[in-house]
């Protein structure tokens, strides 16, 4: 199994790609990892030689300011668009970069290719939950408008890489709306609801997004509009309420000595809370695994990373989305 990164993405490239491509090779087995960028910066933080890592030499980065088609057309010879070449030709089995999101899916699109008959790929974080277990939310981005046949693709892709990559049979699957009860949201909703009851999927009906958190779906689907407001409001509500419980702790001599007593629980919470703990956000609907690692990642996130493509390869995801919405094309046919 043969993996891409883009070692020049992420506000901490290349040295935590690279450390994390260490852990990853060193972890697990049958696994090598090509590694793309200036092979002078990259080849730094190399600890020493390892077989199992190789480097490609790129003149170029995507930056977070470039625009995104336009930078993957223009900068061919980029650590973003090589990596995703790579893929394109065979030589990969899967790619990761933590750098230009927007590049990235178009890299995606236009280089690595769509699944046929996926009309639109979906960007799909697993997000925390209470009790641990986490759930998959998609689409958070890839794409703002969204018709019903897309939000059924984004549940049945959603449920095939959650039985075979998380391991959670019979997945449940819950549409992200503004009320539980059957007959509520706008059109899109409405229709949504309606032809996900028909598909090949454990549907659950309508979930609010006050419960998501607490485990009301292992996948829960919605446009990429709501999708990335919900994902970005669940990301600033954790950060504020660990400012304000660190400014709290931090008020007194009292609140102080409370704190040194509680703060490998603190830790732990704070871990727990952390997605990517869980990897990164696959855009789901390409023709090979794609993942999004976050822009901030550390080693640990990349090599999180690392190992869910590394799973999506192991399990064939890709080839059983393919053969599902194929066999579903079929039978309306017949």
């Amino acid at each position: 199994m043969k993996i891409t990164i883009d070692a020049m993405g992420g506000d901490h490239a290349p040295e935590a790609i690279v450390k994390g491509a260490e852990e990853a090779v060193s972890t697990i087995e049958n696994l090598n990892i090509t590694l793309i960028g200036d092979e002078s910066k990259v080849r730094q933080y190399l600890s020493g030689s390892n077989s199992r890592i190789d480097l490609m030499h790129a003149d170029e980065v995507i930056t977070a300011d470039d625009e995104p088609v336009r930078a993957v057309r223009s900068k061919k010879n980029s650590s973003l668009v090589l990596m995703a070449n790579e893929v394109k030709e065979g030589r990969a089995d899967a790619c990761i970069s933590a750098g230009n999101t927007g590049a990235l899916m178009s890299a995606g699109l236009f280089v690595v290719g769509r699944i046929r008959g996926i009309d639109r790929p979906a960007l799909s974080p697993t997000l925390p939950t209470t009790d641990g277990k986490g759930f998959l939310l998609l689409d958070v981005g890839a794409n703002v408008d969204a018709k019903a046949h897309n939000l059924v693709q984004y549940a049945i892709m959603g449920s095939i890489y959650t039985e075979k990559v998380r391991s959670i049979q019979q997945p449940t699957v819950g549409l992200l709306n503004i009320g539980s009860e059957e007959g509520k949201g706008n059109e899109l909703t409405k229709k949504a609801f309606n032809q996900l009851k028909e598909a090949p999927i454990n549907f659950v009906g309508n979930v609010e997004a006050r419960d998501i958190l607490s485990g009301a779906a292992d996948v829960v689907v919605t446009d990429g509009f709501s999708g990335n407001i919900a994902l970005k409001t669940i990301e600033g509500t954790a950060m504020t309420m660990f400012s304000m419980l660190k400014e709290t702790l931090m008020s007194s001599i009292k609140t102080k000595v409370a704190a040194s007593m509680v703060k490998p629980d603190l830790k732990n919470l704070q871990s727990k809370l952390d997605y990517s703990e869980y990897g990164g956000a696959g855009l789901f609907g390409l023709a090979s695994p794609v993942i999004k690692a976050h822009g901030s990642s550390n080693s640990r996130a990349i090599f999180n990373a690392i190992q869910q493509a590394a799973h999506m390869v192991e399990n064939d995801v890709t080839e059983t989305i393919k053969t599902t919405v194929e066999s579903i094309e079929q039978n309306k046919g017949d």
